[in-house]
């Protein structure tokens, strides 16, 4: 017997189609240098197919790689709409990278054109050189004058031996008449490709399939999820550039959800004026953004009444922070797991049915469950471990999402029997509930003992007068590693590692407590706003960081 189902294909034309024709009086409100945009679903698909016509004007073809260097604006959205349904390959550059590594993706991607906005254009300009590939710098700003006007003269030359062409995004635009259909293509074909933000060695790309985003869209609309529907304004200010802003883009498009887009200024002052007056439902940012915002509710007010739900992840979500936006302003975040190779959310941290109160707060200040569509397993050093709570092993995930290599580089040993090994260690809880205690090259141990240093920060952030932390473990001639705590405290406290391990005594193990802090004006963040537990590692080896010692 064979199905007699279609044989319909899974893509990013689909979703664009769907939201043009069934949601096209939807809206996104762009922020720019002059203010704030609206834009309707319909004209953002038809300024789509425009710039999908000027690139293969351009000689862009299918499987050519177009790299977008860009904030959270419409016309990010446009190419994250047009390159993907046109047979292209979209891939989001990340502005924030070291030069270095910036040039490393583009060149090992391939990238033909990339589609700059005009702030970064003396960026993209210094590292020229090193891009042979590159043929076209399409420059991006508010209005086609200003762009002309980030196009400088000389550099509409060569630039050394490149015959890159600089141009103005809107002068590339076609007209709407010359326009052609959007081509048919195979689910399985490569999409958008995203790095890695390269914590450790050269950053690695992932190549998204047509496929795997139209699932992972739905699951992010699914009751079970998200449940992102029509009724919703979707801020996005986790980056377009990082791991496709968590598919937030598509997936509000997908169900005619306004999208809400901040450009590049994302401070807590410009993102709380924003909620404040476009209203949104959803928003979605790692740690660091909510917590600016919380000290920023400290001294001016702050209105999120809108927001039905906040998503954090990107880092371990401490329990306080989850606390404080419950208790201030009645607004529950929403803990979220999963990296680039995951597509990028595998997991939320939604309580168990039928708990309330403290309790659901515990729950939610764990990592999460595996989305439907994602299957998940614990293995230790003697294979798979059992899911009692208790048992300690990395989590290793597969599904029609995930990753099962990297372009140009297999990595075999990041892959165990067609599962993905995520470099994530913890347990696993007879429900499926995930709780993470550390990465693998994170994780301290200390005579023979692991400690974990996600859950020592999460216990220093629950102090009032903490306003980040991050441990690594440092050398010790005894245990072989012990815990360096680095903390930012709040304006004015007077606080000594005496008190901060008072604090932690009834939080965590005794032996766990750490005898080295260092107190710094601020922790290191990864380009993606990871904190970069790297950086210190590299600051203390060199004697950069200021240490105290105490123990009792």
């Amino acid at each position: 017997m064979n199905s007699t189902m279609q044989n319909y294909q899974l893509t990013i034309g689909a979703i664009l189609r769907h939201g043009q024709m069934i949601y096209g009086d939807s809206t996104v409100v762009s922020v720019g240098s002059a203010g704030r945009q609206s834009i309707s679903f319909a004209d953002v698909a038809l300024r789509a197919k425009r710039l999908a016509a000027g690139l293969r004007a351009l000689g862009v073809g299918p499987g050519d790689r177009i790299a977008t260097l860009g904030f959270n604006t419409q016309a990010h959205l446009e190419a994250y709409l047009a390159v993907p349904s046109m047979g292209a390959v979209l891939h989001t550059a990340n502005p924030r990278l070291h030069a270095s590594e910036l040039a490393y993706t583009i060149q090992h991607a391939g990238d033909r054109v990339l589609l700059v906005d005009a702030e970064l254009v003396d960026a993209v300009t210094a590292i020229l050189p090193q891009l042979p590939t590159v043929e076209h710098v399409v420059v991006v700003a508010s209005s086609a004058n200003a762009e002309r006007a980030a196009v400088p003269q000389a550099l509409r030359r060569s630039v050394d031996e490149h015959a890159t062409q600089y141009r103005s995004y809107e002068d590339i635009l076609a007209p709407a008449h010359s326009a052609a259909p959007w081509p048919v293509l195979d689910e399985n074909a490569p999409a958008i490709i995203c790095y890695t933000s390269g914590t450790t060695g050269e950053p690695k790309g992932v190549v998204y399939s047509h496929r795997a985003l139209y699932l992972h869209s739905l699951g992010l609309t699914s009751a079970a999820s998200l449940g992102l529907s029509e009724r919703d304004r979707v801020l996005p200010i986790v980056p377009m550039f990082h791991a496709n802003a968590w598919g937030l883009p598509y997936a509000a498009w997908f169900v005619g959800a306004d999208l809400v887009l901040p450009g590049r200024d994302v401070r807590a002052s410009a993102m709380c004026e924003l909620i404040a007056a476009e209203r949104p439902t959803f928003a979605a940012a790692v740690p660091t953004v909510w917590n600016d915002v919380l000290h920023y509710s400290t001294q001016s007010p702050v209105d999120l009444s809108s927001l039905r739900m906040i998503l954090c992840g990107g880092a371990a979500v401490a329990g306080s922070l989850i606390d404080e936006f419950e208790a201030r302003f009645a607004v529950p975040i929403i803990q979220a797991w999963g990296m680039t190779e995951t597509g990028p959310l595998a997991a939320l941290a939604f309580a168990p049915k039928h708990l309330h109160g403290a309790t659901s707060q515990q729950w939610r200040a764990r990592t999460g469950r595996v989305l439907p569509g994602i299957e998940l397993r614990l293995v230790g050093d003697g294979g798979e471990l059992p899911w009692d709570g208790a048992a300690v092993g990395e989590i290793e995930v597969r599904g029609p999402w995930c990753t099962g290599s990297y372009h140009h580089d297999p990595l075999p040993e990041k892959f165990d029997d067609g599962w993905l090994r995520t470099g994530d260690i913890g347990a696993v809880h007879p429900n499926g509930f995930i709780q993470i205690t550390d990465r693998a090259k994170d994780v301290i141990k200390s005579g023979g003992e692991w400690i974990s240093s996600v859950e020592l920060e999460s216990a220093l952030m629950a102090h009032p007068d903490v306003v980040e932390a991050s441990v690594i473990g440092v050398p010790d001639p005894r245990w072989q590693e012990r815990p360096l705590a680095c903390v930012v405290t709040r304006a004015g406290a007077n606080i000594t590692p005496q008190a901060l391990r008072g604090f932690l005594a009834s939080r965590v193990a005794r032996w766990w407590l750490p005898e080295r802090w260092s107190f710094v004006a601020e922790i290191p963040k990864t380009s993606v706003g990871k904190l970069d537990k790297k950086a210190l590692r590299a600051r203390h080896a060199s004697g950069a960081l200021t240490v105290h010692t105490w123990s009792e």
